[in-house]
């Protein structure tokens, strides 16, 4: 179970004003509503979803970010990451979800925030959120180092495999993500 006492968001990576916010910082942050289409890589979806929360580009803009900005890695609790290019996560339709049908999220789904990306498959909105590191080459994350495909488009049907890593990829990712994430742990 997630402490909120204890709870941060940090933006940070390549971002003209890094920030952290603590779980009351957080929900007082403007919100908005979206009604959108959820749909998992396991085939199945889930039409008409009222989410509210923080809006990402609100997050962005308040971070600045640098033109050497491209992808970011999203962290989650306990290590999870995922990756998104810069164009799938900075719209106006994502946001750090706090609610679900106008109640707070459950923790199976994702409570106290979860990433939603409505235009992509459900895994790339990330539940447990813990921040975005902004960065300039794409980084898989976990489902992607684990043979998701790196941006998990479903009209595309952009399930698997992606570009194909290697094994040497692979654990180059992960030990670049786990620098990355053991780094941002120390600060």
């Amino acid at each position: 179970m997630v402490d909120t006492a204890k709870w941060t968001f940090t933006v940070s990576g390549l971002v003209e004003r890094p920030f952290t916010l603590s779980w009351d910082e957080f929900v007082a942050l403007p919100r908005k509503t979206v009604q959108c289409d959820i749909h998992c890589v396991t085939t199945w979806s889930r039409l008409d979803n009222t989410f509210e929360g923080v809006p990402v580009q609100l997050l962005l803009e308040r971070a600045g970010l640098k033109p050497s900005a491209k992808f970011c890695l999203v962290v989650a609790e306990q290590g999870f990451t995922t990756n998104l290019p810069l164009s799938d996560l900075d719209r106006p339709e994502n946001l750090i979800a706090l609610t679900w049908a106008g109640e707070p999220l459950t923790p199976e789904h994702g409570w106290p925030a979860r990433l939603l990306v409505p235009h992509l498959y459900f895994w790339k909105s990330a539940k447990w959120v813990r921040g975005f590191e902004l960065l300039d080459e794409d980084l898989p994350g976990f489902w992607e180092q684990n043979g998701y495909h790196m941006r998990g488009d479903p009209w595309a049907e952009e399930r698997y495999g992606g570009r194909g890593l290697t094994q040497h990829e692979i654990n180059r990712f992960r030990n670049a993500s786990k620098n990355l994430l053991r780094n941002r742990n120390d600060q």
